[in-house]
């Protein structure tokens, strides 16, 4: 049965938060409406938030025909404002870390907000997964259903240099295909531009326990190894022989405790979180990952056209209460997140990510087929 889209829920911002995310010069009474919107083809659906360009559903069949969410988030719009688990947001302006949240363009030292100890995540303290996005264009249903969002990044941002405009659209290509068209123009100074879609998938369906049953490929015969805040130590290095080859089809759990994601209170934290580098053409669309839960059948391929994929199986998760009444624990869900290599702004053998003005836009492309 094609299920009937749904008007976006309008909500004020005073609503969830008293701060104004508007950017510089904005009065700080200024209100900004926040929506969900849904995005429907058949039995297939996407629901978006134009709070940080979030991903809040993705609903599809499993192999008997039963609907289900297979990505973690939350119910309300404020608990993704309070939230700290980057639930199917958008990330930037420099997805990833960044080493003592500083680096040096064009002669110039640049300090960053710290909010990952001494480094920078994801674009600082309130990253672009924690601003409100101008809806620019909505289609909820019809042959290409698809949500265009747009954010003008001000110069200054978290530390980063230059006014920066950012557009992303998801859009429902074909049954059973998501696709997400990221660009993003520099206006006025070079800058460093990173940005990584951030959801998590639990192909058995939000909630229903870990991922670790799980099958994944990765299409990437090298990685960067990192040192125990993960940052990259700039080493390339094949998987070849190591936990994180994961070249053939691979239970996600068959050496997750042979490999560290992490530490927390001074204790090892197991799992994956490491950035792969990609077979085949940095700059072409080609396969990525191919992941599979067995249980309900569902699958997922990822197709990308960026250098690197950050693998994250979850490992800091623990207690988070998300939608439905639902508790998500470690290893709850996986995350494929295509970038550029965490801290290339710090390390001139990796693929640059700087972006000048009048020299070309950014841009990243990313295609999720779903079977079942």
């Amino acid at each position: 049965m094609a299920r009937a889209p749904r008007a976006p829920l309008l909500l004020l911002l005073a609503a969830v938060c008293a701060i104004s995310f508007a950017g510089a010069g904005a009065n700080a009474a200024e209100r900004k409406m926040v929506g969900v919107y849904e995005l429907s083809k058949g039995d297939f659906s996407v629901k978006v938030t134009n709070w940080g360009a979030t991903v809040t559903s993705v609903i599809f069949p499993d192999s008997k025909g039963n609907l289900g969410d297979v990505v973690l988030g939350y119910d309300t719009i404020a608990e993704y404002v309070n939230g700290s688990a980057y639930f199917g947001a958008l990330v930037g302006r420099v997805a990833n870390r960044v080493a003592n949240a500083r680096f040096v363009l064009d002669g110039k030292v640049y300090h960053l907000y710290a909010n990952d100890v001494k480094n920078a995540l994801h674009g600082g303290h309130r990253g672009f997964s924690k601003v409100i996005w101008t809806v620019k264009e909505y289609v909820s249903g019809g042959d290409t259903p698809h949500i265009t969002l747009n954010y003008h990044s001000f110069d200054g941002e978290q530390g980063f240099p230059g006014a920066l405009d950012v557009y992303v659209t998801y859009e429902l290509s074909s049954p059973y295909v998501l696709s997400v068209r990221m660009n993003a123009t520099a206006l006025d100074k070079a800058t460093p531009v990173n940005l990584a879609q951030h959801t998590y998938w639990n192909l058995g369906g939000q909630g229903s326990g870990d991922v670790l049953g799980n099958t994944i490929q990765l299409f990437a015969s090298r990685y960067t190894p990192v040192d125990s805040t993960l940052i990259p130590t700039g080493q390339v290095a094949p998987v070849a022989g190591t936990p994180y080859d994961l070249r053939a089809p691979t239970a996600v759990g068959a050496h997750i405790h042979q490999v560290s994601g992490g530490s927390s209170n001074g204790s090892t934290i197991y799992g994956y979180d490491m950035n792969y580098v990609v077979d085949g053409d940095e700059h072409a669309l080609r396969k990525v990952a191919a992941v599979r839960d067995g249980a309900s059948g569902r699958g997922l391929e990822l197709w990308a056209d960026q250098p690197g994929v950050q693998f994250y199986t979850g490992n800091f998760l623990k207690d988070i209460h998300g939608k439905g009444g639902k508790v998500y624990e470690e290893y709850g869900a996986l995350c494929l997140e295509t970038q550029g290599f965490p801290d290339a702004v710090n390390h001139p053998g990796f693929p640059s990510q700087i972006v000048r003005p009048g020299q070309g836009a950014y841009k990243h492309d990313m295609v999720f087929k779903f079977s079942f």
